[in-house]
Order: structure tokens, then C-alpha cells, then sequence
């Protein structure tokens, strides 16, 4: 439940009129003495009366509180207006002349009184003007992650249900192909058991036939028929040979619980360093006695917030710390860094080659492959390797036992960059064809969910889309050749980045925690950081810095950012990316 905050902040007042009777002027004056406001001629006049001589009249601001009426306990009669230093307790002027208070310092109560009621003010400008309307932020924050929790979640739901779909579906396939396949075996050996059962009709036949010859033979009264040999024709012909059939046999399949979770994906929790969420600094010399008017504050607030953007846009660049650096072997150059097992990176070269190293850039694997300087491989959540085949046109998967699988046609289209989505499984593809370029996605299992190739004016959003990777918040975001594409995950279009002032032709591009985009840029030979709006915010690994031709750039879950170089095969990796 939000904190009462009120909509007048506790500084406002109207005009303060002089207390002077009959005097309607504003005032502008104090007495501390007598606790009476004043405009300046009453001030003139009040100082002029001789017993007001000693009075102290200040300006209206530094006035000090009336202490409010407390009698003595010991002394019913007298005021408590004093304040005893040593023993750090108020009393009456008649308590400090006793035995234990002699030799004390003491100090007017109003003066504690005052400093203490300043104190109070300002806490509670503090309160309603910082510490109220922070935590409601925030707290909407919470409240908006919640949300977002409820939408991730309801899409893992749907995704986790459209997978058993598929396997359901892919089951019923297989079972039908299997009973079909069965039907066939039977057709077969049912055709083959007729024709034996024809055998024997005929051969039965033959049999009833050839009895009643040796009937006939027996009835004839000729004498000569039994001296002679019997004709050839009575001799009894050999039972027909046949064959019994061979029966097919099921083997049923040994599967898991593990095995069916495999088929089906599971759920991943990424743990990361815990993010406290962007809570911005006070600044104590705006809760003086003399603090602006709530909407002044407002104006203020948005004035610093522009002042911040502006000093980010002007800021030349960004620093990080190198931690290690590496040559990799079996590759001309850094093209392109896929993020695989904790221990393991695919990187890519501008000739085909691809390659998984271990993190001290020794080479575990090699592939040969038609990619060139784009970003046509990644790592599923599963540790299978995806990657192109711009000549076949299809996207292969390499499985954890190194088995290569055409796992998708893309028809007419050019598959050139890739990405593993890390928040459902999805896969990005950025494709060509004569005229223009598209972004595809498809579900786990192949199967194509959306095509992203215009905005909503009807214009093509890509040429060469060469380069893709995917924000914390879903936006889809793509190097196309001189401009970098975002669009969020609906594909509609957000904004289009073409650098600064000099010429832009972005490469490599990733995203970190905190939803900034980094691009390469290989004409100012430098990595560019966005906000998730699209505003530049800094440039990093500047030439100034001593980096040399970033092409590539991969962040893993640490944040450590992995940086590759085009006309060299050296891979530097950096910490503490702001």
C-alpha cells in the first residue's frame, strides 16, 4: 500500500500577512523576542519603542520557533525555557539556580527548539519529496516485473504445450507409419499363405483325381493290367513343398522420464549476480529550508534526467578492464563468437572455417562450412550447435554426440545469420532473396511461427540482414549492412540506429544484462552502445584504447564481453562492462 503523500508539500504557505493590527502588508520580518510577525515599516516601528530596543528582529526565514507552553514540575509557576548543556535537559529559569545545576552552561530552549523543528522539516521534505515518490517507482517497478513474470511465464506455458503437441503429433506419425508398415508385412504374408493354400487345392485335386483312376484300374476285368507295370500316370506325385511364415516382431522402445524431458526441452534458470534495481542519488541541498514548489521539483528532475543523456551522448567512450587474450588457431580471423558450454566457444572465420575452443583458445573440433563474415551460428539452450548452409539453403544442427542433421529448409531463401532465443528456445534467422531481406522465426522443433520483412507502411525493414542476436526484453535486433533493425517481438518496427556523423556498416552485435545494445562498427572500427531505445549511449574499444578492428562481440552470463578481430585471429576477452 502506498504512503499518504500530500499534494501540498509541507514548505508551501500562502502570503504571510503582518501580525500588526490593521497593517494588511506582507510580512517579511520576525521577533524572536515577542514571537511577532512583521512587515518592514512595523519592523521600523516596533524597534523604535524603547523597551523593544534589545529585541531581535530577523528576517522571517531565520525566525525561531515559540516553544510551546510547559510548566516545571518542581516549580509550578515558572516556564521551561532553558536548556542545560552539561546535564542535557530543559527546565525553568528558577530550576538552574539550584545546588545541582551551579556552574552549568545553559542555552535558550527556543534555539534547541528551532534547530530541531528545522531537522523535522527537512526529514519530512526528505520523505514526501524523495523516499515517497522513489519507493512508489519502484514499487511500480515490481509490480511491472510482475507482470512481465506473468506474460514470460504464460509463454514458456505455450511453448511447453506446443512441444507436446509436436511430440504427440510426431508419435502419432511414427505409429502410423509403423501400423501401415505392419499392414503391408500382412498383405504380404496373407498373399503368400493364398498361394500355398492354392497349391494344395490343386495338389487335392489332383489326389481325387488320381483315385478315380485307381478305381477305374481296379474295376477293369482285363488281366493284362495287372501283369504290367502301372502306367505312369498312376504314379503319386510328391506332396508340394511350402514354407511357414516369418513373423515380424516388436521391439518396444527403452525410454525415460530423462529420455521424454530431452525430446520435450526443459527449464533453464540462468543465476546471475543479484541486479538492485536503479534507484537514483539524493541530492541533500535540494531539502533545504528553502526548497521549490512541487511542480518546480518536477521540472528539476526532468532537467537533471536530460542533462544525464546529454552528458552520456557527449561522453567519448565507455571503459572496460582486459582480462585475457588468445590467439585461435585453424582461423584467419575473428568473424563471429557463438557462447556454448561454460568452457566453450564456436567461432567462425571469413573463409568457412568454424571451430570450438576451450577458454584458452585451444581447438577442440573443426568444421568446414559455406559462412563467411556473418553471424550464421549459435548455441541452443540445449549445447547443440545450429548453424547455415547458404548453398543448400537449409539450417543444420550438430547434436551433443556430433551427429550432423538437416534440421530446416528455408526454400527460396538465404539463411545468413542465426540466434538461439536464451528466453524460450526460439530461433532468429535472417534470410536474403533478390529484392530484399526477412527475419524467420522458428519454434524448437523446426517450425516456422513468424516472418518479419515489413513495417506497418508497407516498407521492406532489411537488405542484408548479416548479423542478428535477441534483447533481454524480447526486440529482435539486426546489423543490416548500414543501419542496425530493432523490432520488438511482435515484429513491429522500434527504431533504426545509423551511427553517429561519419559513415556506419555495422558487423558483430550482442545485447548484456542490462539490455544494452553493443554493435561493431568496422568503418569506425569501434563497438557502439544503445540503450534499449536506440539512443547512443558511448562508444567502446576505441582505436585510442589501442583496439584494432572489432568484428564480433559475444557476451556471456558473467557479463564478461568477448571481443574478435577481422584481420587477425586474436580474441580478447573484458570485465566489467558499465
Amino acid at each position: 500500500m502506498a504512503l499518504y503523500k500530500p499534494k501540498i508539500p509541507v514548505t508551501a504557505q500562502h502570503f504571510l500577512e503582518c501580525g500588526t493590527e490593521r497593517c494588511e502588508r506582507n510580512c517579511e520580518f520576525y521577533c524572536n523576542s515577542c514571537h511577532h510577525q512583521m512587515c518592514k515599516p512595523c519592523r521600523d516601528q516596533h524597534l523604535k519603542i524603547a523597551e523593544n530596543k534589545n529585541h531581535e528582529v530577523v528576517l522571517y526565514q531565520q525566525r525561531r520557533r515559540q516553544l510551546p507552553v510547559k510548566k516545571c514540575k518542581i516549580h509550578p509557576t515558572k516556564d521551561i525555557d532553558i536548556f542545560c548543556k552539561e546535564c542535557n535537559v530543559p527546565l525553568c529559569s528558577k530550576c538552574s539556580t539550584m545546588q545541582n545545576h551551579r556552574g552549568h552552561q545553559f542555552i535558550d530552549l527556543e534555539i534547541i527548539y528551532t534547530e530541531k523543528f528545522e531537522i523535522c522539516h527537512k526529514e519530512l521534505s526528505k520523505i514526501h519529496n524523495y523516499f515517497v515518490p522513489t519507493s512508489e517507482d519502484l514499487q511500480r517497478e515490481v509490480q511491472e516485473d510482475a507482470k512481465e513474470v506473468k506474460e514470460i511465464m504464460d509463454s514458456i506455458r505455450t511453448s511447453m504445450k506446443a512441444e507436446a503437441e509436436s511430440l504427440k503429433n510426431m508419435v502419432d506419425t511414427v505409429l502410423s507409419e509403423n501400423i501401415e508398415e505392419l499392414n503391408q508385412i500382412e498383405k504380404s504374408l496373407l498373399e503368400k499363405l493364398k498361394i500355398q493354400e492354392k497349391t494344395f487345392d490343386d495338389y487335392i485335386g489332383y489326389l481325387s483325381d488320381l483315385v478315380k483312376e485307381f478305381q477305374s484300374y481296379l474295376s477293369s476285368t482285363e488281366l493284362t493290367n495287372f501283369t504290367t507295370q502301372l502306367p505312369e500316370k498312376l504314379k503319386i506325385k510328391s506332396i508340394p513343398e511350402t514354407t511357414k511364415p516369418v513373423m515380424p516382431e516388436f521391439s518396444p522402445a527403452q525410454y525415460s522420464k530423462n529420455d521424454v524431458n530431452k525430446l520435450l526441452g526443459k527449464i533453464t534458470v540462468t543465476y546471475r549476480k543479484k541486479k538492485l534495481r536503479r534507484i537514483e542519488p539524493m541530492n541533500i541541498a535540494s531539502f533545504s529550508t528553502s526548497m521549490k514548489s512541487t511542480s518546480e521539483h518536477t521540472k528539476q528532475d526532468k532537467d537533471m534526467k536530460s542533462d544525464k543523456n546529454q552528458s552520456m551522448s557527449d561522453s567519448p567512450s565507455a571503459s572496460v578492464t582486459k582480462v585475457r587474450e588468445f590467439n585461435v588457431l585453424s582461423i584467419n580471423n575473428v568473424c563471429h563468437v557463438s557462447r556454448g558450454q561454460s568452457d566453450r566457444l564456436w567461432i567462425s572465420d571469413s573463409k568457412g572455417n568454424l571451430v570450438q575452443i576451450d577458454l584458452q583458445g585451444n581447438v577442440i573440433q573443426k568444421l568446414e562450412t559455406s559462412g563467411r563474415s556473418e553471424g550464421y551460428h549459435t548455441v541452443t539452450q540445449g549445447r547443440d550447435l545450429i548453424f547455415t548452409d547458404k548453398n543448400k539453403k537449409v539450417i543444420n544442427r550438430i547434436t551433443s554426440d556430433n551427429n550432423i542433421i538437416e534440421f530446416i529448409k528455408t526454400g527460396g531463401w538465404i539463411p545468413y545469420s542465426i540466434h538461439s532465443s536464451h528466453i524460450n528456445g526460439d530461433l532468429l534467422v535472417g534470410m536474403v532473396k533478390s529484392g530484399g531481406g526477412k527475419v524467420t522465426r522458428y519454434n524448437k522443433t523446426g517450425k516456422e511461427l513468424q516472418n518479419i520483412q515489413r513495417d506497418d507502411k508497407g516498407q521492406g525493414l532489411y537488405s542484408y540482414p548479416h548479423y542478428i542476436t535477441e534483447n533481454s526484453n524480447g526486440d529482435i535486433c539486426t546489423s543490416d549492412f548500414i543501419n542496425v533493425v530493432v523490432v520488438n517481438k511482435s515484429g513491429q518496427h522500434r527504431f533504426s540506429y545509423k551511427g553517429q556523423e561519419s559513415g556506419f556498416c555495422p558487423f558483430g552485435i550482442c545485447t548484456d544484462v542490462l539490455g544494452h545494445i553493443l554493435v561493431c562498427d568496422v568503418l569506425s572500427k569501434t563497438v557502439h552502445i544503445l540503450d534499449q531505445e536506440g539512443q547512443f549511449l558511448s562508444l567502446l574499444l576505441t582505436q585510442e584504447q589501442g583496439v584494432e578492428d572489432p568484428c564480433s562481440v559475444c557476451v556471456d552470463d558473467e557479463d564478461n564481453l568477448y571481443v574478435g578481430k577481422y584481420l587477425t585471429n586474436t580474441l580478447t576477452v573484458y570485465r566489467n562492462l558499465e
